[in-house]
Parts: C-alpha cells; sequence; structure tokens
C-alpha cells in the first residue's frame, strides 16, 4: 500500500512517544555552520531570543556528541526513533536557522561491523 502525505499546516509537530530501539533508532549528525559575517554575541543573542537551547534538542532525543569544530560551528549527532526526524527537523528550522546553517546527514551505527571486519583481516 502506497501512503501520500496530506497537506502540511504550519503548526509543529507533536512531540514522539516511541522510544528508539535497535529496530527504529535513527543517528543523526547535524552541522550547524555558524554565520562568519555577524560576533558571536549577537548569534547567540539571536539563538536565546528563538528558544534554541529550550527546544534543542527535544525532549527524549539522545545527544550522542556535540562538538564545537573551529571555523565551522558545531557538529551534533542525535539518536531518536526515525518517525521522530520531522519533530528533530521542525526545532531547528524554528530555532536555529539564522545564527546557522544546517546541514543533516543521516547515519547508522557501523562500529561493530566495522571492528570485526579489521579484526577478520588480522
Amino acid at each position: 500500500m502506497i501512503r501520500t502525505a496530506g497537506a502540511q499546516g504550519v503548526s509543529a509537530p507533536q512531540a514522539g512517544s516511541a522510544t528508539a530501539t535497535s529496530e527504529n533508532a535513527v543517528l543523526l549528525t547535524v552541522f550547524l555552520r555558524h554565520d562568519q559575517s555577524r560576533p558571536l554575541s549577537e548569534l547567540n543573542a539571536q539563538l536565546a531570543r528563538q528558544g534554541f537551547y529550550k527546544q534543542f534538542p527535544p525532549p527524549g532525543v539522545e545527544v550522542v556528541s556535540w562538538n564545537v569544530v573551529m571555523g565551522v560551528g558545531q557538529i551534533v549527532t542525535l539518536r531518536f526513533p526515525a518517525n521522530r526526524i520531522r519533530e528533530v527537523n521542525r526545532v531547528l528550522e524554528d530555532t536555529a536557522w539564522g545564527p546557522y546553517r544546517t546541514e543533516f546527514y543521516p547515519t547508522y551505527d557501523y562500529k561493530s561491523v566495522g571492528i570485526a571486519e579489521h579484526e577478520k583481516a588480522q
């Protein structure tokens, strides 16, 4: 059965209630590239006005890592159920745009496979 998306409203999506499991979890790496044409104090003030740190990350979304990369901005990796991707995206659209340009990279955990392949090759 093919499902089609209905019209998208302007209201924010409802928070997902599912818990991330190995069957439904996705990792999302988010690049928050800061606007280098503006001073940091101005960027931080805009983030505060837009409620960035109040709303991001949404409740129940696991922060796997959150790093500052000099000359780039911040790189955040999140883990959450796949059905919450719209919610996460919407929070960033509403609170991060302006001070940051956002880039998104969905990923998955490959560590155990990579290590097993390395050990097998030894």
